[in-house]
């Protein structure tokens, strides 16, 4: 995120916050600056910025640059602090996706899992739903036989 300003300092804020009203970062009397946060929860985050009332007007810029996974890694100062070549750093970001893949493939199986557990018990209930059914339109034909068997014998027609 950036903000551009003019040379006086203003009391301009921020916060994220997950689905569940945790807040994950916040800061205040901010005029430039980046921050990065880690999702450790599931759902949608709320990103807020303000400013208070300035006279005169003045305009606020904020860029978003949102990144996720292995993208949000910024590599650049990974290489400068730990002082590695272009190969070990090549290597770093190979491991952090095939880690990310991995973490996907258990996800997937996982809900894979889930699906035919789903499948099994919908097919399940149809099969006693079906049963259910001819039973009941069986009856009612069986009832209805009688009925007319009945009536005719009484009509004396049988």
């Amino acid at each position: 995120m950036h903000l551009r300003r003019p040379q006086k300092q203003f009391n301009d804020g921020r916060k994220v916050t997950s689905s569940y009203g945790n807040s994950l970062h916040s800061a205040e009397k901010v005029e430039t600056g980046q921050f990065a946060f880690t999702a450790s929860e599931a759902g949608d985050y709320m990103a807020c910025f303000w400013a208070p009332e300035h006279s005169p007007e003045i305009a606020l810029t904020v860029d978003f640059d949102w990144r996720t996974g292995v993208h949000a890694k910024d590599w650049s100062n990974v290489a400068k602090k730990g002082q590695v070549d272009v190969m070990e750093l090549e290597l770093k970001k190979l491991y952090d996706t095939v880690t990310s893949i991995h973490e996907e493939m258990f996800y997937l199986r996982e809900r894979e899992e889930e699906m035919q557990e789903l499948n099994q018990a919908t097919t399940s209930k149809m099969f006693w739903l079906s049963f259910l059914s001819l039973f009941l339109c069986l009856s009612v034909a069986g009832l209805q036989f009688w009925h007319l068997k009945t009536f005719f014998e009484k009509k004396k027609l049988i």
